[in-house]
């Protein structure tokens, strides 16, 4: 019986190694895989806060949409939505909504031109006619 235990004991062995193995496997994949993106995530959002700005559209978490009329130093930001003033933690902020840029007078000028090809070619078939 003592002979049977000792021949498993080595394979019992190698088995340990790969239970460390894939225990260590596994505490990798939820790092890489849940940890460290909630990080970043976390770090893009603390980024966000920081640039925070009196202006800005910005979207709560409640989905009010609003417009920042000022920051507080105690870490609070009153909110324009439609005339009427709310006072919320940076941290009810969703998001920012970016500003459009505004138009080129160049592209309004590329926009106009083709405009007026029609009419002078409807003036030219006016002429031609008479």
């Amino acid at each position: 019986m003592n002979i049977l235990f000792l021949a498993n004991a080595g394979a019992a062995a190698s088995s340990n190694w790969m239970m460390i193995g894939l225990f260590i496997i596994l505490i990798a994949f939820t790092y890489f895989g849940m940890i460290r993106p909630q990080k970043k995530q976390q770090q893009q959002r603390m980024q966000m806060m920081d640039k925070l700005k009196k202006g800005d559209e910005v979207i709560l978490v409640d989905g009010l949409h609003g417009k920042v009329d000022k920051i507080n130093s105690d870490k609070t930001i009153v909110v324009d939505a439609d005339g009427i003033y709310l006072t919320f933690e940076r941290m009810a902020v969703r998001r920012v909504i970016p500003v459009a840029a505004p138009a080129t007078p160049a592209a309004e000028t590329k926009a106009a031109a083709p405009a007026e090809k029609p009419k002078e070619k409807a003036d030219e078939t006016k002429k031609e006619d008479k």
